[in-house]
């Protein structure tokens, strides 16, 4: 007698990260009680050249684990495979570099089973790994930029928070959405846009902070100035999809760059000095933002002006691997996790 369908299919897009993936798939086999509740459907993308190996990865694991391969590169086209091949009614999206908690997936299905409607979806926290050196700027990364956790007050976390890089979805809704958009946002804005059409048909996001997962993924300044680019290519055709959606990054940057120059001062205090302190905080953390938005503004907005002018400034490699990515690399060593835009939350 076959063995009943899993309730979840936990989809991984991977590329040139095989080290952080087996992590990932290590820290699954240690999900608390979750026995047969889950399987792990990984796809490689179409430009990994070591799928043989990654496949390697997947066998003895103790619950249900295949390697598929994506038609064409990207993490949408990658997505779309893994909603494709998953056999569950649920769709956990994680990111290579996410290493969940032993209560993951648990907290994902706790909350699929008393929220069954069909328009409902999970949001799971993501932080900084403990393996890491937290820098003030990837703490600024979490201030809006990266991620937005810190504005959800309660549990509804809007349309605009749909982090692929740990939620999950009835996958009856993302077939009826028709899935992440291949062509034209291939890496890049994809979560963005299909939030956008899945909340016209009725998508509610929570947001579940006991869903939680370590973000091993160093990043810094130089990386992210290449990063803008591709994400102001990302946001200008996301806006030209969806006109009705300001392009947040835009206004950011370009505000920016009417105020003078930023001399970062609070830089050196940024450390020891966090946001909520009072008087002092508030002030460090404006040095802060101003320094590292006037840094990043230059990169964005020529991107974005040549993308106007129909020149495509996106590096080839949608993904931004890094072959020299390793665990806990320092900043600057490793490929980074897709950037979403922040926009109305409601």
């Amino acid at each position: 007698m076959p063995a009943p369908p899993p309730e979840l299919s936990v989809v991984i897009p991977t590329i040139g990260r095989r080290q952080l993936l087996a992590r990932v798939l290590d820290r699954l086999a240690g999900q608390e009680g979750t026995t047969g509740d889950f399987e792990v459907v990984v796809v490689t993308d179409a430009n990994e050249t070591e799928a043989d190996a990654v496949a390697g990865l997947i066998e003895g694991r103790p619950y249900p684990a295949r390697s598929i391969a994506a038609p064409r590169p990207g993490a949408s086209a990658a997505r779309n495979a893994g909603i494709r091949d998953a056999r569950a009614p649920l769709v956990l999206f994680l990111d290579d570099d996410i290493l969940p908690r032993p209560a993951l997936v648990a907290r994902h299905l706790e909350w699929h089973r008393r929220h069954s409607d069909e328009g409902t979806a999970v949001l799971g926290r993501v932080r900084w790994s403990p393996e890491l050196r937290v820098t003030p700027f990837m703490r600024w990364l979490d201030r809006g930029i990266q991620f937005d956790y810190g504005g959800i007050a309660g549990i509804e976390a809007g349309w605009g928070r749909f982090y692929t890089a740990n939620v999950s979805v009835k996958r009856a809704l993302l077939e009826r959405a028709g899935g992440f958009d291949e062509e034209r946002l291939p890496f890049g804005y994809e979560d963005l846009d299909l939030a956008y059409r899945l909340r016209d048909l009725g998508l509610r996001l929570l947001y579940n902070r006991e869903a939680d997962a370590e973000h091993l993924h160093s990043m810094d300044l130089d990386f992210w100035r290449r990063r803008v680019r591709r994400t102001a290519v990302s946001e200008r055709r996301f806006t030209e999809l969806h006109p009705d959606v300001p392009p947040y990054f835009h206004r950011l940057y370009s505000a920016a760059m009417t105020r003078r120059p930023a001399r970062g001062r609070g830089l050196k205090l940024a450390p020891v000095v966090p946001p909520w302190v009072p008087v002092l905080g508030p002030r460090v953390w404006a040095s802060v933002d101003a320094f590292y938005t006037q840094a990043l503004a230059p990169e964005f907005l020529a991107a974005w002006e040549a993308a106007g002018e129909g020149t495509d400034p996106i590096d080839p490699d949608l993904t931004e691997r890094d072959p020299s990515t390793t665990p806990g690399s320092p900043p600057g060593r490793s490929a980074g996790a897709r950037t979403t835009g922040r926009f109305d939350r409601a």
